[in-house]
C-alpha cells in the first residue's frame, strides 16, 4: 500500500522484505529517503536506523519511521536512534507527502552546500599557495557576522540565516579567478598596471556568472549574496576600490564583511608574491584601514573578536574545521 501511494506521488520506490534486506539496499548508496516500519523481521526499524547512522556515508539519508506506537518514550527512542521524522499508522497520504517534501528540502540544502564549496574549491585549485584559504575566509566571516548581530543597528539585518548564508557563500568570492590567465594569477612578483587591470576582472567575471544564476533562480537568496560578495569584496569604504567604485553603504554588508576577512587572510598567508605577515602586523593594517578601506563597524567587530580570529586561524592551520553549529560564545571543533 505504501509503495502504491509513493508511486501515485511520482516517487520510484524500492520495497525491502525486512530490515536486513533494507540495510543492504541502503549500502548501495542509491537511496537518500528511507521509510521504515518500526516492527520488522530480522531487524527492527530502530535498529536499521542506528546502523544507517553508524556507517560512513558521503551523503545524508533522511529516515522516516512508521509506527503504531505512541508516547514520549517511543518518540525519544526513535530520535535517539537517528530518525528524522515519525508517521503514525494508519497514515494519511497527504501527510506522508508533506513529510517527504520536507525531507527533500533538507537533502537539497545539503546538495546546495556541497555544490557551492566544490565550485569555490575549483577556483582555488588554480592557486597552489592559498592552503585552507576558503575554510579560513568562511570562518572569519561567520565570526564577524556573529559579532555584528549583537549590535542593535544590525539585529534586523543579521540573524541566524544570514550568518549561515555568509558562511556558505563567502568561499565563492574569488570564483571569477577561473577566467584569469596563469601568467597573471600565478606571477611570482608585483603585477604591472596592465596585469593588475586583468586581475581586477575576476570580480566582474564572478559577479556576472553568479548574476546569471540569480536571473535563472530569482528566489534563491544565497545566489544573490554570492553574487554581491564576488562583485564587491574589493570595493573600498572610501569609494576607491573596484570594479565600480562603490562607497559606504552602497557596498552590500556581505561584501564589506568579506573585504576584512579576505585582506586579513591574504596578509597572514604566504603567497607567490609575498611572505606571510604576523597577526600583529595584519591587525595593525586592518585597524589603519578603518573608515578608508574598510567599514568602521566591521573593523570594530574584528577588534572585539581578535582572540576568536586568532584561535580560528590556529585551529585551521592544524587542519581542524570549526563547526557551523558552534555558538557565539563557545566554538566547538570537529576534525575534517
Amino acid at each position: 500500500m505504501l509503495q502504491h501511494t509513493l508511486a501515485q506521488f511520482g516517487y520510484e520506490a524500492t520495497l525491502a522484505r525486512d530490515g536486513i534486506e533494507a540495510f543492504e539496499l541502503i549500502r548501495t548508496g542509491r537511496y537518500q529517503l528511507v521509510l521504515s516500519d518500526w516492527a520488522m523481521p530480522g531487524m527492527t526499524g530502530v535498529e536499521l536506523c542506528r546502523r544507517v547512522r553508524k556507517r560512513f556515508s558521503c551523503g545524508y539519508i533522511y529516515f522516516v519511521l512508521l509506527t503504531a506506537r505512541t508516547g514520549t518514550d517511543n518518540i525519544v527512542t526513535g530520535l535517539n536512534a537517528g530518525a528524522d521524522d515519525f508517521l503514525t499508522k494508519p497514515f494519511q497520504p497527504q501527510e506522508l507527502y508533506c513529510r517527504l517534501r520536507a525531507g527533500e528540502r533538507l537533502l537539497a540544502m545539503e546538495t546546495r552546500d556541497l555544490t557551492i564549496f566544490s565550485l569555490a574549491k575549483l577556483a582555488e585549485s588554480r592557486d597552489p599557495d592559498t592552503g585552507a584559504h576558503l575554510e579560513r575566509i568562511r570562518e572569519y566571516c561567520r565570526l564577524l557576522a556573529d559579532q555584528l548581530s549583537s549590535e542593535h543597528r544590525f539585529r534586523a539585518l543579521i540573524d541566524g540565516d544570514y550568518i549561515q548564508m555568509i558562511y556558505l557563500t563567502s568561499p565563492l568570492h574569488d570564483v571569477g579567478k577561473v577566467g584569469i590567465p596563469d601568467r597573471v594569477l600565478l606571477k611570482p612578483g608585483k603585477l604591472t598596471d596592465d596585469e593588475f587591470d586583468i586581475m581586477k576582472q575576476h570580480t566582474v567575471l564572478g559577479g556576472q556568472t553568479l548574476d546569471a544564476s540569480v536571473q535563472a533562480y530569482p528566489d534563491a537568496p544565497f545566489l544573490q549574496m554570492a553574487r554581491d560578495i564576488a562583485w564587491t569584496h574589493h570595493e573600498k569604504y572610501n569609494g576607491r576600490g573596484y570594479p565600480r567604485g562603490l562607497c559606504g553603504t552602497e557596498i552590500p554588508l556581505c561584501g564589506r564583511i568579506v573585504a576584512v576577512a579576505d585582506v586579513y587572510d591574504a596578509l597572514t598567508t604566504k603567497r607567490v608574491y609575498k611572505e606571510a605577515y604576523s597577526h600583529e602586523m595584519a591587525f595593525s593594517i586592518i585597524c589603519d584601514g578603518r573608515g578608508n578601506h574598510f567599514d568602521p563597524d566591521v573593523v570594530d567587530a574584528f577588534i572585539d573578536i581578535e582572540g576568536k580570529i586568532i584561535a580560528a586561524r590556529e585551529q585551521l592551520d592544524l587542519g581542524i574545521i570549526p563547526s557551523l553549529d558552534a555558538g557565539i560564545d563557545a566554538v566547538s571543533f570537529v576534525t575534517d
